[in-house]
């Protein structure tokens, strides 16, 4: 009986120290081999986890919002505004974050609950609000100045640009040669005279009709050659100003308030009973804008007020919302179309197609280009 005790304790001994020797690296992990430099590396821990993405955080800042009804005239209290945290990114660029300019002042026009309260909604008094300007002088920035040229469907991107935009102009500009002490058009016209020596000693001098056209020596002898139609001019086309802001499309209400101005609702029409056979009175027509005013550089306003003056067609580009960049492009001319894009002249050849081609479209109401004298 002693010796099989001795041989199970022997067993559980032996069971003990296997285990030991398989679990031990497990239980106690041997430090990791020391590096190059002699530091200590550290096991790093393997896991199978996605790691979860962190979110870009948006950016804020603090505004003062109404948080009631405050009508033109009102001054404002304290319980009428508080701070509230407003996206960066869209928050007004005059905008109020202190109190304490607003508490106490007069709101200059009505400001509705929840909207941001800008500097040129209030005044410090009554009598301010008879001279306070005109909302286009308030939101301008202090380096711009306001310039309105004329727009139309094509060169205001079919109405797309609105109020706050950021525009370029693209100028067109036709060129013709001129002689340059009369600054007329090219060719000058030439008068012939001759003089006659009388027999009493007068003289008599003889002008013949105008000739347009320039002497010229030919195989047959002197000529005067004479064009067979009016100089063509030369189209050129280049982005002149570049991130000009829109400070509002159309004409402005005659008092000078847009902004924050709630817009007038179209009213309920009254369902009159017609006359059998009679034509309903159509609704009337909303314009289109036919104005845009842009804030410019001073010297740039000086550019566009030459334009207008010389009535030269001017487009605009508009922009991202996010571009404020300035990139220099280059003048557009038939030589530069050509080139680019490489188009040749057709070369003649001894046939032809029939009907002949003699004109083509354009894009401006279905115009033609037609082309005279060839019949």
């Amino acid at each position: 009986m002693r010796g099989r005790a001795l041989i199970l304790v022997g067993l559980v001994v032996l069971v003990i120290v296997v285990a030991v020797v398989v679990l031990a690296p497990t239980l106690f992990p041997s430090a990791p081999p020391p590096a190059a430099d002699g530091t200590v590396q550290q096991p790093i821990a393997q896991s199978n986890e996605t790691p979860i993405p962190t979110a870009t955080p948006i950016p804020f800042v603090e505004l003062v919002i109404a948080v009631q009804e405050l009508p033109r005239g009102f001054r404002i209290p304290p319980n009428a505004v508080e701070l509230r945290p407003w996206p960066e990114i869209s928050a007004p660029f005059n905008g109020i974050t202190n109190l304490e300019d607003v508490v106490g002042r007069v709101a200059r026009t009505d400001i509705f609950r929840e909207q941001p309260i800008l500097s040129n909604m209030i005044v410090d008094d009554l009598t301010d609000l008879a001279r306070v300007g005109s909302d286009a002088a308030a939101i301008l920035p202090s380096s711009l100045v306001a310039v309105a040229i004329p727009v139309d469907r094509i060169t205001s991107i079919a109405y797309a640009i609105q109020d706050g935009d950021r525009v370029d102009v693209i100028l067109s500009m036709l060129f013709v040669d001129v002689d340059e002490s009369f600054q007329s058009i090219s060719p000058n016209m030439i008068n012939l005279f001759s003089i006659t020596e009388e027999e009493g000693g007068g003289t008599t001098i003889e002008i013949e009709a105008p000739i347009t056209g320039r002497p010229d020596s030919t195989s047959l002898g002197p000529a005067i050659i004479s064009p067979s139609e009016g100089q063509r001019p030369r189209l050129v086309t280049q982005r002149t100003i570049q991130d000009a802001f829109i400070v509002h499309v159309g004409n402005f209400p005659l008092d000078g308030r847009y902004i924050g101005v709630p817009p007038t609702p179209t009213p309920v029409p009254v369902e009159q009973e017609t006359e059998e056979g009679s034509t309903p009175i159509p609704p009337t027509p909303i314009p289109y804008p036919d104005i845009v005013t842009l804030g410019v550089t001073p010297q740039d306003a000086v550019v566009l007020t030459w334009i207008v003056e010389a009535r030269l067609p001017v487009t605009l580009a508009l922009r991202s919302a996010t571009d404020t960049s300035r990139v220099p492009t280059e003048a557009v001319t038939m030589d530069y179309i050509m080139s680019t894009f490489g188009i040749e002249v057709p070369a003649k050849r001894e046939f032809a197609i029939e009907p002949a081609v003699r004109s083509i479209r354009q894009l401006l109401g279905g115009e033609r280009i037609e082309l005279t004298g060839l019949e």
